[in-house]
């Protein structure tokens, strides 16, 4: 099921106006970044025009999730995390997005998702990059 069709039939949050509970873990798993790492992983990905799945800024938790094919069972190093079934997202619809919570970076229009090989890629220059910035 893509997230779209997802975000059409999950239930709303509770005295949250416009923002679902998603479960993961149905036809896409997440990957949840620290921003320090997913924007500029989400700027490499879009240089080089890859397909990029649906991207979830989560302002409060200061994260982002990326959609990708589910059972990429490999390993995914801190402070990466890899959503699956059992897990849920909290998110608002596709062309909602609040001051305090975020949005979406990449839109849910379609069934894409993120490759989960390019993204870890991207990812680990991401981390490479940061980790160069922050030696004086």
């Amino acid at each position: 099921m893509s997230i779209r069709e997802a975000l059409r039939r999950a239930p709303l949050v509770e005295q949250i106006p416009g923002l679902h509970l998603l479960a993961v873990g149905h036809g896409w798993d997440a990957v949840r970044v620290p921003r320090e790492v997913g924007f500029p992983a989400l700027a490499l990905l879009r240089s080089t025009g890859t397909a990029l799945g649906p991207v979830l800024y989560d302002r409060p938790g200061d994260r982002l999730y990326y959609a990708i094919r589910p059972g990429d069972a490999r390993s995914w190093q801190a402070p990466v995390r890899l959503l699956s079934t059992g897990s849920w997202l909290v998110a608002p619809g596709p062309y909602q997005a609040a001051e305090w919570f975020g949005g979406w970076c990449e839109l849910p229009d379609d069934g894409t998702l993120t490759d989960p090989g390019i993204l870890r890629t991207a990812l680990k220059l991401a981390q490479a990059e940061a980790v160069s910035h922050a030696r004086p």
